[in-house]
């Protein structure tokens, strides 16, 4: 028996165990998640396929497909074919990876679902950080910005720290965006990149010279095994007619029925299968991009924009009530800032009433002592009187004895003097005590008052504005969002095209800004470049770039001369 053979009968045996078991389990790895399902060994790969899809809530499932790993290449598991009847791994749970298998010419215009751009942007990334996707430095800070992380380190004399400020930069730029206006962005800007959506397969052509096949949305490209990014020749799919292959040997047969079929082999027959999956795929794709969208395509596109619609004002919504929410936290910061102040003014006005209080019975007091003293002098004014009064009557029968009372009675005289003067002296005192009295009393009934009128001052008094009224009290700050309610009307809708439409010419301005910065970005950075890191693709971009070459003016170029001179000249390669 022939090694083929003995190969054949293993496979055919592994298949026929499977089928007299009725599932068998299968593990979907997806770039973020992990799926495990019992499939049925009546299975064809579609149903596995649409199981894996629903379980997701992905629609454009044409994007997409199951690839497993076949010896030492891979596969797309087939949705006609059953699961069993592949060559897949006999040991359980069978794995799975569920990938883009065909790329969009333009991510903003084909990618309808946001789950299917989410999807599409987790895979880009991870080509782009694993390097299966060149990326030049200027544009891996910008896509950085988007993704907030970037591999670009080593080519530079600049510091981790340096690159963190050039991302943080632009990346504060679009600060805000939704999660899926972020990722469209990040895919629109790798969808220029040249090796993106590229796979690339080592052909040879009748001379023997080994070449690469890149197939993706545009159509077929030749490559030289060392420059993945500039095509030598290209052959859109709307020139190709048919494509088949025999073995090793792979045909293309140009509409141009002038031009020859040209051949190139493949290293594997495997390998062959592959590239004619990719190839019809593609084609079907770039068919079905330039006719009437189906109704189901029609019908997503519709949810689509008014699911956009929603979005975006819901969106206003939030913001308007993020903004009101800031403008009512203002608010009660200036009103607790207010209270704050006020609390101490009361306390400052606490404290000079009780000063006042304080020196009013103070005043009080000296004033009862004057009164009291005024009292004592005044009677013993009196008294001093009298005692002048008895002895004027009781005159000394002796001269010496009258001289004496003479004497005493000066001395009387000048004591009661001096004792009417100090009364007097003592009755001022004890008015202007009384008058001091008063204005103290005076100051405690306006520092009282004071006190009310901060007291009331105090309250919390609401706040009027255009949009909204403030709370009752400080601590509650509630908005009324469940009772808010909209309708799709056609005013809403032409407003929001509208504000769409400013929003794209807006877009147009910023992406020329865009590029003015890329620009600027790639001269600031260009002077720390070391050039004795930069790759084979490094140096071939800064030749593109020097020249004005991109992506799309490059197939653009090659595909003005005839399908037949490019068929010749691709086999004179």
């Amino acid at each position: 028996m022939s090694v083929a053979s003995s190969i054949a009968a293993k496979m055919n045996l592994g298949s026929l165990k499977r089928q007299q078991m009725k599932t068998f389990s299968v593990r979907i790895l997806a770039i973020d998640a992990e799926m495990e399902f019992s499939c049925e060994v009546k299975w064809k790969g579609k149903d596995l396929f649409d199981l894996v899809c629903r379980t997701i809530g992905l629609r454009e499932s044409w994007f997409f497909g199951l690839q497993y790993v076949m010896k030492d290449t891979v596969a797309w598991l087939k949705m006609d074919k059953k699961v069993v009847d592949h060559d897949v791994s006999k040991e359980e749970p069978v794995i799975f990876y569920f990938l883009a298998k065909f790329y969009p010419e333009n991510a903003e215009e084909e990618l309808v679902q946001e789950i299917t751009q989410h999807l599409f942007f987790l895979q880009v990334k991870k080509w782009i950080l694993e390097e299966e996707i060149y990326c030049p430095p200027e544009a891996s800070v910008l896509l950085a910005s988007y993704a907030v992380q970037a591999k670009v380190i080593n080519l530079y004399q600049m510091t981790p720290e340096m690159w963190e400020e050039r991302i943080t930069a632009w990346y504060a730029e679009h600060r805000g965006r939704a999660r899926d206006e972020a990722e469209m962005e990040y895919l629109k800007i790798a969808q220029d990149l040249e090796m993106y959506g590229v796979s690339y397969f080592s052909i040879r052509n009748k001379k023997g010279t080994d070449l690469l096949l890149g197939v993706d949305a545009f159509g077929l490209h030749i490559y030289d095994p060392e420059n993945k990014l500039t095509p030598k020749i290209s052959f859109p799919w709307n020139e190709i007619r048919n494509i088949s292959y025999s073995d090793k040997e792979f045909a293309i047969k140009p509409l141009d029925k002038k031009t020859d079929v040209f051949k190139f082999n493949s290293s594997k027959l495997r390998v062959n299968k592959l590239i004619l999956q990719l190839c019809i795929g593609n084609h079907d794709l770039f068919m079905r991009r330039r006719r009437v969208d189906s109704l189901e395509v029609q019908q997503m596109k519709t949810q689509a924009r008014e699911e956009k619609a929603r979005k975006q004002m819901e969106r206003q919504r939030l913001a308007r009530e993020k903004q009101l929410r800031e403008d009512a936290e203002r608010a009660r910061d200036d009103l607790e800032r207010r209270l704050l102040q006020l609390q101490d003014e009361a306390q400052l006005a606490n404290e000079a009433l009780l000063r006042s209080e304080e020196t009013a019975d103070l005043l009080a007091e000296k004033a009862q002592i004057a009164e009291e003293e005024a009292k004592l002098l005044a009677q013993k004014a009196a008294e001093a009187e009298q005692e002048m009064y008895r002895l004027k009557v009781t005159a000394l029968r002796t001269e010496e004895e009258k001289k004496l009372m003479e004497q005493k009675v000066l001395e009387a005289e000048v004591l009661a003097l001096k004792m009417v003067e100090e009364s007097e002296r003592r009755a001022k005192e004890a008015e202007q005590l009384k008058q001091d009295l008063q204005d103290a009393r005076e100051s405690e009934r306006r520092a009282k008052q004071k006190l009310i009128e901060i007291t009331s001052k105090s309250s919390y008094t609401p706040l009027s504005s255009n949009t909204t009224s403030m709370p009752t009290e400080i601590p509650s700050l509630n908005f009324e969002t469940d009772s808010f309610t909209f309708d799709f009307k056609d005013t809403d809708m032409k407003r929001l095209s509208m504000e769409i439409e400013k929003e794209k010419v807006e877009y147009m301005e910023k992406s020329k800004h865009l590029q003015e910065q890329l620009n600027e970005l790639k001269t600031e950075i260009e002077a720390l470049k070391l050039k004795e890191r930069e790759t084979s693709l490094d140096v071939i971009h800064n030749e593109n770039m020097e020249t004005g070459n991109n992506k799309y003016n490059t197939l653009k170029k090659l595909t003005l001369q005839s399908t037949k001179s490019r068929v010749a000249f691709f086999e004179e390669l």
